[in-house]
């Protein structure tokens, strides 16, 4: 083949290659471009002021009205126990007996001790009379009388404390058998029968706890109290009357607890190990679902923000560091990246206190296919429609194309 013709078809070759690669291309280059400009549909929800309560949850620990410890007041051995532990117990109710004989034993003494003790008494008070007769008659000395009469007092006084002696044998003899100091609801018996127990040392033997309402006691840090009382005075938040404030409690679950409380009391000074404030709530236990001991969450109704903006927890986005931003829709229909602070988060809403202007419009769902800059669809956000948010979410977008932003 000449070398001539060889160099021909050689360029006529590269000359078709090349055109391939404009046209491919040029083609591409459409695609993008007509990418670029698809609207991503969005659902959104256009964010108005309004008046928000204001809350915080607080960590608490539940702790019984009343709480009694059953302690033994004689010594003994304990020869029976009278209930069934973790029941309800009535106030006044036979809980444990303590060997009563020697307790009975010294009732009969003392009993024994009033009787010669009231004739001893009988007979100075029978000399007394007889003498004081004969002093008037003078048929007796001063002296003697003066006998007669102070025996007799020393009798009386000897009776009174033959009485004494007795009603406290008696009341170390009730003491053997133990009751219920109050209505509620018993633990375990910290003793069995035939166990020693002690009135000097107070043997601890059962604890009662009233629990059909409970105390859940909290704390909260002085810079948020004196921050809220800075917020009502400047009218950022509106204050409730006394007595309006709801206190819920929040469950480990996160789960409200059925029944409301109220507050008792705020501390009036700080503790100074711990900066904070105490505060005490008290809480109805119909059904016994708060045990004492119990660590919740209380949350404590703070007063009316009455311009809050609140947006579905759905719309806040977490990164790093612990930043929050939100996606909105500016006046182009393209969608911008918002870094706003959030507040408390109420029924699904989550207050956004800094960074997002009034009637912004907030998107919810289907920013997982938008970036800042991209041309989107708004459309109304429906919470109880969970296709609709599947549709919106599965939803074409063009992809990023590193090489054309790099060109």
């Amino acid at each position: 083949m000449p070398r001539s013709r060889f160099f021909s078809r050689r360029l006529l070759q590269v000359f078709l290659f090349s055109t391939v690669l404009v046209v491919a291309a040029c083609g591409k280059q459409e695609e993008q471009s007509a990418q670029s400009d698809m609207k991503v549909p969005v659902q959104v929800v256009q964010v108005n002021p309004e008046p928000t309560p204001l809350y915080i949850d607080l960590p608490g620990r539940a702790d019984a009205i009343k709480d009694a410890q059953v302690r033994a007041r004689v010594t003994g051995i304990v020869t029976g126990i009278h209930f069934e532990q973790g029941s309800d117990v009535e106030e006044g109710q036979l809980l444990f007996t303590i060997d009563p004989a020697p307790y009975e034993a010294a009732r009969n003494q003392a009993k024994a001790r009033l009787q010669q003790a009231e004739a001893t008494a009988q007979s100075a008070a029978s000399l007394a009379n007889r003498y004081q007769r004969l002093i008037k008659e003078r048929a007796i000395s001063q002296q003697d009388y003066d006998t007669a009469m102070a025996q007799h007092h020393q009798a009386q006084a000897e009776v009174a404390g033959a009485k004494a002696a007795l009603e406290s044998a008696e009341i170390d003899l009730g003491y053997t058998e133990v009751t219920a100091p109050i209505s509620g609801r018993i633990g375990k018996a910290e003793v069995t029968e035939g166990a020693l127990v002690s009135a000097t040392e107070a043997s601890h033997l059962a604890t009662i706890q009233q629990i059909d309402e409970l105390y859940i006691d909290i704390r909260r840090p002085a810079e948020e109290f004196i921050a809220l009382r800075k917020a009502i005075a400047s009218g950022l938040i509106k204050s409730n009357s006394e007595g309006e404030a709801q206190v819920t409690a929040l469950l480990g679950d996160r789960s409200e607890y059925p029944e409301k409380g109220r507050l008792l009391f705020s501390g009036v000074s700080v503790d100074p190990t711990t900066g904070q404030l105490a505060m005490r709530a008290i809480f109805p236990n119909p059904d016994l679902n708060l045990l004492p001991g119990m660590f919740v969450r209380v949350r404590v109704e703070q007063g009316i923000k009455e311009d809050a903006l609140a947006v579905p927890v759905q719309a806040i986005q977490y990164g790093a560091g612990g930043s929050t931003t939100v996606y909105i829709v500016d006046e182009d229909d393209k969608a911008q990246i918002v870094p706003v602070k959030v507040g408390q988060q109420i029924k699904g809403l989550v207050v956004v206190e800094e960074g997002l202007d009034p009637e912004a419009t907030v998107v919810v769902a289907g920013f997982q296919k938008i970036q800042p800059g991209a041309p989107v669809q708004p459309m109304p956000w429906e919470d109880d429609d969970p296709e609709s948010a599947a549709e919106i979410e599965g939803s074409e977008a063009p992809e990023s194309q590193p090489e054309t932003e790099n060109e």
